[in-house]
């Protein structure tokens, strides 16, 4: 990609980042996180085995001087709850780094907004760097950048759904308004096609893990989901031509030799 991925000050060569859920194995997942070309693995706190040392953890297959940790508080339905997830990551050494989840309804898992702003106050606080998973709300995004987030990350449909990007046009409004820090779509995707649409509209990163762990060939559709964010990033970065009602002819008529 023609530019490097800079959150909090630190750097990453790939703008797509990579989940660690739902796989066949963990030796499919390794297998899905090389082919992807991410740095950035993101981990559920609560749903991985962090203590008893005599079992098998996800965290075994995954290589920590190659893939920057990221872990996440999935499962977290308030505050409380959410911060206790990141302050036990932190604890055992994972990272002072957090996907910030506070989710308010089981069904859709949408965000509790309200919570996720509360607990990224919190958190920033307690000197984490916060990247809280959010709505595709203008309002919410900002409060978020006001409370501290180092990165805000709204969703392009609900997680899991891989029903793509559904509202173009609140995703552009964020890129346009909010340029303190980076942008991430989170959540929704489903195909390389949803991934390139995604980083065309402007997003600095996209962060995924279904769309692949689902697919019926994960590891070809994590390389499909690295060459989509690339493709994306670079139309983005070129400018798209402008789009017309009526036909323009794509060979000029003047000079013709009759």
């Amino acid at each position: 990609m023609s530019e490097q991925l800079t959150i909090a000050g630190r750097t990453f060569r790939s703008r797509l980042m990579i989940g660690t859920g739902k796989y066949r194995s963990f030796e499919e997942m390794q297998r899905c996180h090389e082919a992807s070309g991410a740095e950035v693995v993101t981990v559920a706190v609560r749903r991985v085995n962090l203590t008893d040392k005599t079992k098998e953890s996800m965290l075994d297959y995954i290589d920590r001087d190659k893939y920057f940790l990221l872990p996440n508080t999935a499962a977290c339905y308030n505050v409380d709850d959410a911060v206790r997830t990141a302050m036990l990551a932190r604890e055992l050494g994972l990272s002072n780094w957090v996907k910030l989840e506070v989710i308010g309804d089981e069904k859709t898992l949408f965000p509790d907004v309200f919570g996720l702003v509360e607990a990224t106050k919190i958190l920033v606080k307690e000197g984490f760097v916060v990247l809280p998973y959010t709505n595709d709300d203008l309002i919410t995004a900002k409060r978020l950048v006001d409370a501290g987030a180092a990165a805000v990350m709204p969703l392009a449909a609900p997680i899991g759904s891989g029903l793509g990007v559904q509202n173009t046009a609140a995703l552009q409004i964020i890129r346009e308004q909010i340029t303190d820090v980076p942008l991430i779509v989170d959540a929704g995707v489903g195909t390389a096609s949803d991934a390139c649409i995604a980083m065309e509209l402007g997003f600095d990163g996209l962060l995924l893990n279904t769309a692949v762990a689902a697919a019926t060939d994960s590891v070809k559709m994590a390389t499909a989901m690295n060459n989509a964010v690339a493709a994306g990033r670079q139309a983005f970065e070129a400018g798209r031509m402008e789009r017309k009602l009526y036909a323009s002819a794509s060979s000029p008529l003047s000079g013709l030799i009759r």
